[in-house]
């Protein structure tokens, strides 16, 4: 059966998912990518844009679970776009050029309706203005038995975690403080939920952490 995971979320000591006010020049929010920077050196990393060598071992193990199985992506509007409101034009194609690294369908999450784009590599952006249930069906059946990997950001996936709709969740926890931002777990219990610590693994660069759900609560 398909589940919906989340993988490689960075988050800063201090609990949040993304710095403050994001914006073209710095779309993670201020410090925020900053929060990235265990992933960046990986080999998985460095591959998804054409690069060579990279580091191995479990800072990458992580990165490269992150694409196993993976038939479909969730993303945020922000994961896709700077702007907010009804689409200028059909200009922007996303952050990541020509070929971006999903290779698979993507689902936008947006009030605003766009027709589909096709991109190099395999990866077709939809834009989905029915809600988080409406792009979760269509990834499911998009991705074909396969997993859909949900991207973020903080606030979608907050509403993904409060309809109980994730199954698993790796967060990779930077050792820095943004002190203000997103917070990512703001208001929402986990424990409550039905999510427990089922693997944490500590390196120089991160501490991974992965969240499953348990069967029990799933809806």
């Amino acid at each position: 059966m398909s589940k919906l995971r989340i993988h490689s979320f960075a988050v800063s000591i201090d609990g949040y998912g993304a710095g403050p006010n994001q914006s073209l020049e710095n779309p993670l929010g201020i410090g925020g990518v900053a929060l990235h920077e265990w992933a960046f050196a990986t080999r998985t990393f460095q591959q998804m844009f054409g690069g060579d060598g990279g580091s191995t071992g479990v800072d990458d193990e992580f990165a490269a679970r992150g694409f196993a199985n993976i038939g479909a992506w969730i993303l945020g509007r922000n994961m896709f776009a700077p702007v907010c409101g009804a689409w200028p034009d059909d200009a922007w194609k996303g952050w990541w050029g020509t070929n971006p690294p999903y290779h698979t369908p993507v689902f936008v999450l947006t009030h605003h309706p766009r027709a589909s784009i096709t991109m190099e590599g395999g990866t077709t952006f939809h834009f989905v203005t029915d809600g988080i249930h409406a792009a979760h069906k269509r990834a499911t059946d998009a991705a074909q038995g396969r997993d859909v990997r949900l991207g973020g950001g903080v606030a979608t996936i907050q509403q993904y975690l409060r309809a109980g709709l994730v199954d698993e969740m790796h967060l990779a926890l930077a050792p820095l403080l943004l002190g203000s931002g997103e917070p990512l777990f703001a208001g929402i219990d986990l424990p409550g939920l039905g999510y427990q610590c089922s693997e944490h693994v500590c390196t120089p660069n991160a501490m991974h952490v992965v969240l499953t759900k348990s069967k029990e609560q799933s809806p």
